[in-house]
């Protein structure tokens, strides 16, 4: 009998907790929708078994980069786990497809570059021949530095569900497990989107612009304009509209908090502020 099976559960403090505590984990359409894929490729069941490590703080670390999430997890053993999921990012060829796809859709390149990833995203992506998420188990690797043999072992199981809750809180580590950061996709957005305008400079456009209004202004008197003083030469066109999004938005967008500030647990801290404050009606 092995007694090593045995060996109780070293808890930590400071570790990255699943705000979750009860249920389902995962509140987000990114992070349910990862789940449920995890699910359909037969390790949903497997997956169980590191919620609870999820939900007491037993990943002391978790960082996404294109191709591999890395985690480290402390289990039974003094040192803790080393765990590494892969997923074989898009090759730059198809990210260049994708983009200029992305930069056809208006709506898609506006709620891009707001900082909100659509949902329908993924069928785009899809129809381009490129799944956003994984569709056979063997598109993930899954290695963890633990002497259990099962795939996967609570380790990356709790890994997995801390992931779907990194989606929660910003849906553009997806792309970025992929291959594209954020900062890089929506530069490229901007670049696709700015090159169907005319080859002239903004500030060039802007003074015509203003040239033309001017020129409009009829040449009077001050004494006998000062009742139209601080109106404008012409009627002010009207407040553009905008896109409806989630309260947490301005949260999504920052990086994460450095350790003298309180790190990624500020950021979970504030959340359900953002939400309160979202969820009050306008005066």
């Amino acid at each position: 009998m092995n007694f090593r099976q045995y060996q109780p559960t070293r808890r930590v403090e400071g570790g990255l907790k699943a705000r979750s505590t009860r249920g389902a984990i995962g509140e987000s359409w990114w992070s349910r929708r990862f789940l449920a894929v995890l699910e359909s490729l037969a390790i949903g069941s497997r997956l169980t078994r590191g919620r609870s490590y999820a939900r007491k703080g037993q990943v002391l670390s978790l960082a996404v980069a294109p191709g591999e999430v890395t985690a480290s997890v402390q289990g039974s053993a003094v040192t803790p786990y080393a765990v590494r999921i892969g997923l074989a990012p898009f090759p730059p060829a198809v990210w260049d497809r994708i983009e200029a796809a992305l930069a056809g859709q208006a709506i898609y390149s506006a709620r891009l570059l707001a900082g909100d990833v659509p949902p329908e995203l993924e069928e785009l992506l899809a129809a381009q021949g490129t799944p956003l998420f994984p569709q056979a188990v063997a598109d993930l690797s899954m290695r963890c530095s633990c002497p259990d043999q099962a795939v996967p072992c609570k380790h990356l199981a709790a890994t997995f569900y801390l992931l779907a809750e990194e989606f929660d809180a910003d849906p553009f580590q997806i792309l970025h497990w992929r291959g594209r950061s954020r900062p890089a996709l929506l530069a490229r957005l901007r670049a696709l989107r700015g090159s169907d305008e005319p080859a002239v400079s903004r500030p060039a456009r802007t003074l015509a612009s203003t040239a033309t209004v001017l020129a409009d202004v009829p040449d009077a008197p001050l004494s006998e304009a000062l009742d139209r003083f601080w109106l404008p030469p012409q009627p002010l066109p009207a407040r553009p509209q905008t896109l409806d999004t989630e309260p947490d938005l301005l949260l999504r967008q920052l990086p994460t908090p450095g350790p003298a500030l309180g790190g990624p647990g500020l950021v979970e801290r504030l959340r359900p502020a953002y939400e309160a404050f979202g969820a009050t009606a306008p005066p």
